[in-house]
């Protein structure tokens, strides 16, 4: 694949190899922390439900002799680290992980780390992706004694990135970002092999909406659809039209998607029903096109209802905006990558393409500046592609050491900026 685009003209990036140890150190973390993630892998928890993560978290990051702060609703939680004698209005560097798992059944029956929850899954990655960040607050705490971490860093163990429109907010709203100078996560990626990750400078995800649409009428007889209003052909015309009609009310390059995941009307079949339902998602590569998109669908919705005569309201629920990747942000990514893992000419960073699916770090970038990186985590050589949100997802557990060596060389780098 192609390698990203170049960081702007100007910036200077003095990656140095911190704390030459560094390797040795994030070596010998490896066994607690895939041991960890095995932990959590058994023990899944919902959005807002990840109490006994949360406390696991804080008691080890505790042990570390760091201060956590849980957030207000009980789960997630952020930690501030900083070396002494930090200027007052030093920004933070930030570094973000999602907690929570999926309402799905863990379809693996040959891992001792199968989820013992039914129902619940970490099938998206981000017991991974707390591993990570748990390692990373261990090895900066130990620099911190050695004097050896520069910089004010923030750890954010974030809840609910699986509930739109997102824990993100949550963060936010506990002052999670106030005097964060840029901010980066990790996402894993099934598609990159393990020891690489992949980057895209600009949206690297879309924005995900989702609404459900209700139309009502009196209700009749099949025989006389002429004196009522025919609600299943109103909600069919709808379920048809509405995709076509708002793709082309709307800028193609902004790559607009309607789809329907759910249709709902009627129980008898010579009864014309008094409601009917569709649900779906709106999803979009653009920012311009996530904002106009509801006031459209407005408009094109009320003119298919006034044809058939229905009455209609539309609940339209914001999720996030597409993660947008500032420049500056992934060269560091890029920079840091190669100096710890491509001094011997191996290819450690690919290019990527923009996913349709949502991400709510997009809610902190509206703070500041940052990237998302994904984390590869197929083996060598497996030729099977152990996608997100499936049951039988998995990954080549070496990825966590990558990813807290990669996140500790950031926050211990040379350049302060």
């Amino acid at each position: 694949m192609n390698r990203p685009e170049p960081a702007q003209s100007g910036v200077t990036l003095a990656i140095a190899r911190p704390a030459a140890d560094l390797r040795e150190r994030v070596r010998a973390l490896e066994p607690e922390l895939i041991a960890f993630r095995r932990d959590l892998h058994r023990h899944p928890e919902l959005g807002r439900q990840e109490f006994r993560t949360t406390g696991l978290l804080r008691d080890r990051l505790v042990a570390a002799g760091l201060d956590p702060r849980v957030l207000p609703g009980g789960t997630g939680m952020l930690v501030d680290i900083v070396p002494p004698g930090t200027a007052p209005g030093t920004e933070f560097l930030a570094f973000r992980a999602d907690i929570d798992a999926l309402p799905i059944d863990d379809a693996k029956t040959d891992v001792p780390y199968r989820s013992t929850v039914p129902g619940r899954a970490h099938a998206c990655g981000h017991d991974v992706h707390t591993s990570v960040l748990l390692g990373t607050g261990l090895v900066l705490a130990e620099a911190l004694r050695a004097g050896e971490l520069r910089r004010p860093v923030r750890l954010v163990f974030q809840p609910a990135e699986e509930v739109m429109p997102g824990g993100a907010l949550d963060v936010v709203k506990a002052g999670g970002m106030a005097g964060v100078g840029r901010i980066f996560a990790v996402h894993c990626d099934p598609k990159v092999e393990v020891g690489r990750i992949a980057l895209k400078v600009g949206a690297i995800t879309s924005a995900c909406d989702r609404l459900v649409l209700h139309l009502d009428g009196p209700g009749g007889h099949t025989a006389r659809p002429h004196l009522t209003t025919d609600l299943v052909t109103a909600v069919a015309r709808m379920a048809a039209d509405l995709p076509g009609a708002l793709a082309r009310r709307m800028d193609p390059r902004w790559g607009v998607s309607l789809v329907w995941g759910r249709i709902a009307s009627g129980s008898a079949p010579n009864v014309i029903p008094q409601h009917a339902e569709l649900e779906g998602t709106v999803r979009c590569l653009e920012l311009d096109g996530w904002r106009e998109a509801p006031d459209l669908l407005h408009e094109l919705i009320a003119k298919v209802a006034e044809t058939h005569r229905a009455k209609w309201t539309l609940d339209y629920h914001r999720g996030v905006p597409p993660v947008v990747n500032e420049a500056v942000s992934v060269a560091r990514l890029d920079a840091a990558m190669n100096a710890r893992f491509g001094s011997d000419g191996a290819q450690v960073v690919e290019g990527t393409e923009q996913s349709l699916g949502g991400e709510d770090f997009s809610w902190y970038l509206e703070h500041a500046p940052g990237a998302l990186a994904r984390l590869g985590v197929r083996a060598p050589g497996d030729a099977t592609v152990r996608d997100l949100h499936q049951g039988r997802f998995d990954v080549d557990e070496r990825a966590i050491g990558i990813g807290v060596e990669l996140f500790s060389a950031l926050a211990l780098e040379a350049d302060g900026n």
